[in-house]
């Protein structure tokens, strides 16, 4: 009696892995309710976006007195929004000079503009403990008082973490005015490189604290460096493809074309942003379940409700 060979399939090409960890990511993205939250926070980015500009700018310029922050403002402006200064045309230039119009007409830090920013910057917070809710399986959202300190917590910490890196920022772009052209390119590449420990770490802290659970450290780590990574390419394919955006755009919208673009850049930005949660969450799913103990998710929820349900 012969034995027959036993066939075994080939195994999976790199394409064919890389659609196997995407897809529940892609199905995560097609359900109707992560386009809400993800619309949402667009609109509250929109709304926050000026007067944080007008915050950070006033403190640097009008509290500081450090020229050279403001210098690493427009720097980092200019990253983000294309176009050189003095075109019509040029999103960046808009933006600069409009922030220069409304901040230089005040010369303060009015408690207005902070007020505001506190109130929009709430709305970011809100649905996205909502939806950072849903992906663990959390059933409980915190009540509004509590999501509004949490948010006005986040909101110090994430501010004071973006003022430091201007402030940094604001010292190497000095030093670069006095520096030869080599020591200027390099220092421009290890400013651009620091920018992105200090995203990671905000999104860090947003994973982290923002879900109405103990969620381990470790758990959210892994995610907040890959959507750092992620939205770091994605400010370069919208510098590299805003010609054509401006074009569309300006075609269909009119006046109303920067608003638009932010809201657009805003939502694919936050989409990316509701991805890493959904990842961070389903890897805590797949891990092994912990041995038998008294409380096994003492550790993992402050109310005694585990968001793994």
């Amino acid at each position: 009696m012969s034995l027959q060979p036993v066939l075994t399939p080939p195994p999976p090409s790199t394409w064919e892995r890389w659609g196997l960890r995407l897809r529940p990511t892609l199905a995560y993205w097609m359900q109707t309710e992560v386009h809400v939250y993800g619309l949402s926070i667009a609109a509250s980015v929109l709304l926050s976006f000026f007067p944080f500009l007008i915050v950070i700018f006033s403190v640097c310029r009008y509290t500081l007195g450090w020229t050279a922050a403001v210098d690493a403002i427009e720097l980092v402006l200019n990253e983000y929004f294309p176009g050189p200064l003095g075109r019509p045309d040029s999103f960046f230039d808009f933006i600069r000079r409009n922030l220069l119009a409304t901040a230089g007409s005040r010369r303060t830090l009015e408690v207005v503009s902070l007020f505001l920013l506190l109130f929009t910057a709430n709305g970011i917070f809100l649905p996205l403990e909502v939806a950072f809710n849903r992906a663990w399986g959390i059933g409980k959202n915190r009540s509004y008082v509590r999501n509004q300190l949490i948010s006005l917590g986040l909101i110090f910490g994430c501010g004071s973490l973006a003022l430091a890196s201007t402030v940094l920022s604001g010292i190497s772009v000095k030093r670069l005015g006095e520096a030869s052209a080599t020591a200027r390119f390099l220092e421009m590449a290890v400013l651009k490189a620091a920018a992105l420990p200090m995203s990671v770490l905000v999104l860090f802290l947003v994973y982290w604290l923002l879900p109405n659970a103990r969620i381990p450290p470790r758990q959210v780590l892994p995610p907040a460096v890959l959507v750092g990574l992620a939205l770091e390419v994605m400010k370069y394919v919208n510098l590299l493809t805003w010609p054509l955006w401006r074009s569309k755009l300006r075609a269909e919208y009119g006046p109303f074309t920067y608003s638009v673009t932010i809201i657009l850049w805003s939502f694919l930005g936050a989409m990316i942003v509701l991805a890493g949660a959904e990842w961070a969450a389903r890897r805590r799913r797949l891990e092994p379940s912990p041995p038998p103990g008294p409380d096994p998710q003492s550790d993992l929820h402050g109310e005694g409700e585990s968001p793994y349900t």
